[in-house]
């Protein structure tokens, strides 16, 4: 007589489902956290880095200013460090000729409330954008549009890449990003998929390229599976930062070019 070997697994099965445990997570009342965004371009400045800090998770998405900070770029090739000025509340801007070249490391410093946050980032090499073009899909009668970066990957070199699109002169909320770890060297057609824009004929679109280092490229991969935006998205949790002190955020030295095209 043959023996029936599933049974005992299965027992196992519905016991472990049977004592599952609720376990309440309280959202709110945790303690406020800085929120740090800092851009170098190889674009002329000035350059903007921006304090806010977070709120509870029920309360309305505002996020106050962080005010009367201290904060300091620093060119660590030329020595050159420049003092920003708070133009507006939480809104800090370059006031010297900083000009953001690639090759170069620059250093953040910020200190907020007796608290010190500290940031690098190397500038890479530019990577030209080719032309802007588009892709355009039916699915069950729905006919959805997206646009696609063109450019072709330099060979032996790893490269990180973000995108942002406008269309008709309104910011699409989201950053791409792309690493060329499967496909280096290889003529890239970058399609920037958009489950909330739909791009219509005689819509002008601009998409904006920036070449960035490892770093950053984790910082907005993260944050991508972080909302969802990756079909392999892991359990909730921020972003990884390359800010010091648990500080939320990111400081990017980057280049940047952008991109038109309208849709006939």
């Amino acid at each position: 007589m043959k023996t029936i070997r599933f049974f005992r697994p299965l027992l196992f099965f519905f016991a472990l489902f049977s004592c599952t445990k609720v376990i309440n997570v309280n959202l709110n009342n945790a303690n406020p956290n800085i929120v740090i965004e800092g851009i170098v371009s190889d674009a002329p400045g000035p350059y903007q880095v921006t304090l806010t800090q977070t709120v509870n998770f029920s309360d309305p998405n505002i996020f106050p200013p962080v005010t009367g900070a201290t904060v300091k770029i620093t060119d660590s090739i030329s020595g050159i460090t420049d003092s920003l000025k708070e133009l507006v509340p939480g809104t800090y801007v370059t006031q010297k000729l900083l000009q953001g070249l690639t090759g170069h490391t620059y250093q953040l410093y910020v200190l907020s409330k007796g608290q010190e946050y500290t940031a690098s980032s190397t500038m890479p090499a530019k990577v030209n954008l080719d032309s802007v073009t588009f892709s355009t899909t039916n699915i069950f009668g729905t006919k959805s549009t997206s646009a696609i970066a063109n450019f072709q990957d330099p060979a032996g070199i790893a490269n990180y890449y973000t995108f942002t699109e406008n269309v008709n002169g309104q910011a699409v909320n989201q950053t791409f990003n792309f690493s060329d770890r499967l496909s280096d060297g290889k003529y890239i057609r970058r399609q920037l998929f958009n489950d909330s824009s739909y791009i219509n004929p005689g819509d002008q679109v601009t998409i904006e390229m920036h070449c960035v280092d490892n770093q950053v490229w984790q910082y907005f991969n993260t944050l991508g599976q972080a909302r969802g935006n990756n079909s392999q998205s892991v359990t909730p949790a921020n972003p990884l930062s390359n800010i010091s002190n648990n500080a939320l955020g990111y400081f990017s030295a980057q280049t940047t070019q952008s991109g038109l095209a309208i849709l006939e």
